[in-house]
């Protein structure tokens, strides 16, 4: 028990940092667009990936290297230069708040989701390598009990994340606030492409 309550915590602690994955989880209860698909999506990819870092340090501890991190660091920084370049002209058109919900298909928000879940590299620097590295020392069944509390941590925080921000929405609702929105996710991820870039310019 001990175990899972360490997991639940840590994984907390470090899921709690605002960064694109958030941000668009945030977004999408904003719009109350798909908000359960998004959620469970990041969720389930937190578990997915949280017990891969703890067998893969389990197994295989010698033979990682940063290699990985710089390459999705780079699928990131392109990923992020592409939504702004979408948020941008959506923000340059004025778009009405309501029509614009009416233009995006589960399937599009569904890859969405996973792009800002697997081309972001904090994702798997904080369950792969974080949570893996800091659990390699444990029993397995330690470990087990580990990646529970983790991942139990990261369901009730994208639920969370996602409908608190649902509940707020109809204070979004307003065209001028809503384009105020899309004006701090630009400036936003902008700023997070610069971190990104410098985060990887100091691997290389």
């Amino acid at each position: 028990m001990e175990f899972l309550i360490l997991g639940f915590f840590t994984g907390l602690s470090l899921i709690l940092a605002i960064g694109v994955q958030n941000i668009f989880v945030i977004e999408q209860g904003l719009k109350n667009q798909y908000v359960f698909l998004v959620c469970l999506v990041c969720s389930l990819s937190d578990l997915l990936l949280i017990f891969f870092g703890i067998l893969l340090f389990h197994y295989f501890q010698q033979y990682f290297n940063t290699s990985i991190e710089i390459l999705l660091n780079i699928l990131l920084i392109i990923f992020l230069i592409y939504f702004i370049y979408s948020k941008i002209r959506v923000y340059k058109k004025s778009v009405n708040f309501n029509s614009d919900l009416k233009e995006t298909t589960r399937s599009e928000i569904f890859f969405k989701t996973l792009g800002f879940t697997y081309f972001n590299a904090h994702v798997y620097s904080d369950t792969v390598f974080f949570l893996g590295n800091f659990s390699k020392n444990f029993l397995l069944d330690e470990k087990i009990y580990f990646g529970i509390g983790a991942s139990t941590a990261s369901f009730i925080f994208f639920f969370l994340l996602g409908y608190l921000s649902n509940y707020l929405s109809k204070y979004a609702q307003k065209k001028k606030i809503w384009r105020f929105i899309n004006l701090f996710i630009i400036s936003f991820m902008s700023l997070l492409i610069i971190y990104i870039i410098k985060e990887t310019l100091y691997f290389l």
